[in-house]
């Protein structure tokens, strides 16, 4: 009984020492989280300073934990890290949140993670006017991964006589630029036409939408985007349907031109109906990355036109526009029209025959 006493107290003795060893390691958390604004449309400036015991700890590795959103916004995006600075995007619209915690782990923590305590640092841009005079309906298209198109209608404070510029800023150019091609209605700029914009597919756009009227303030518009997300290509080319002999629909297209990736495309297809005296009614029956489709011959007796369109897909981007349809409509005919197509020719030659037959003998009676 004794010696049971001795073992247990032994491994209690021994737990309680890597405890101590482990749990009594603590570190600071870093210094001076700051948030700077470089003028940059929403990308902030985002560093602090390593924790003021860092250099007690040579046998274990200091690392950060950094996260950041938006007021409002639910979820924190979190970054792991051994560096002291980066650029982050926010909506400058609304606050950014940013904090940030030190991580120890290595011999000197006996490879627990330590954690300090966070350090929060925010910022905000001084809103100037009323949210109801910022620019509403607010819309961008990249189309054919060629050109940005972004429309606007003026805010519902906004005064006659009101100016609006669009800039832009995007990682690689060194400050941001603005629109050198408007859109205008009487006289009033509407929307922007943004072309080479290759350099910042798959990369964070910001863009500022700013007025300015005689004694009114007005408030920006921020917006940050994704190009291959807005992404809407022209329709497919090319749209071929034809018969094959075991009587199949061979529905074939070719991408559509300009400098939308070929293998970033799907296509939906769609057939309708011939429903008698009725309205046909369209039916998509594929989507699909390939260009060609068959229709089986039980399915396709009824089948009065084919129409395609195309998007980009989930391997180049989240989402995007769908083109518009092919214009092409291609009327199919039927197997026993076909038949009745072939019988009539040979009705025809054989009535001619006849009556030349008949004339022929008229002649010879005569």
């Amino acid at each position: 009984m004794a010696h049971q006493r001795i073992c247990v107290f032994a491994v209690i003795l021994v737990w309680g020492c890597l405890a101590s060893s482990s749990y009594h390691t603590s570190v600071a958390p870093p210094q001076d989280l700051q948030i700077t604004d470089p003028g940059l449309l929403g990308s902030l400036d985002v560093e602090w300073k390593p924790p003021l015991n860092v250099q007690t700890f040579n046998e274990c590795t200091v690392k950060y934990k950094f996260e950041y959103r938006n007021a409002g916004d639910r979820d924190w995006k979190v970054i792991f890290t051994r560096k002291l600075k980066f650029r982050v995007g926010f909506d400058l619209s609304r606050t950014a949140e940013a904090k940030v915690q030190t991580l120890l782990e290595g011999r000197c923590t006996d490879d627990v993670e330590v954690q300090s305590e966070w350090i929060h640092a925010t910022f905000q841009v001084p809103l100037q006017g009323k949210l109801e005079s910022e620019v509403k309906d607010f819309h961008c298209i990249y189309h054919d991964w060629e050109y940005l198109k972004c429309t606007w209608q003026p805010g519902l404070l906004a005064p006659r006589g009101v100016h609006y510029g669009l800039y832009y800023w995007y990682e690689g150019l060194d400050h941001a630029e603005q629109c050198d091609d408007y859109i205008q209605d009487h006289g009033i700029n509407i929307g922007c036409m943004l072309q080479n914009l290759s350099q910042a597919e798959y990369k964070d756009l910001t863009i500022c939408v700013n007025g300015s009227a005689a004694a009114t303030l007005l408030r920006p518009l921020y917006v940050t985007v994704r190009l291959q997300n807005l992404a809407k290509p022209s329709p497919p080319e090319g749209l071929v349907v034809s018969v094959s002999g075991s009587e199949e629909l061979r529905v074939t297209w070719s991408p559509p031109g300009g400098e939308t990736p070929p293998q970033c495309l799907e296509y939906e297809l769609q057939l309708a109906e011939d429903r008698g005296d009725a309205r046909a009614a369209w039916e998509s029956v594929s989507t699909q990355m390939e260009t060609a489709f068959t229709i089986p011959r039980a399915n396709q007796s009824r089948v009065s036109c084919v129409r395609v369109r195309g998007r980009t897909n989930n391997f180049c981007a989240d989402q995007g526009f769908w083109s518009e349809w092919t214009q092409e409509c291609f009327s199919v005919s039927r197997k026993e029209d076909k038949q009745l197509f072939i019988l009539v020719p040979v009705i025809l030659s054989f009535s001619c025959s006849l009556i030349i037959f008949m004339l022929i003998g008229q002649c010879k009676k005569r």
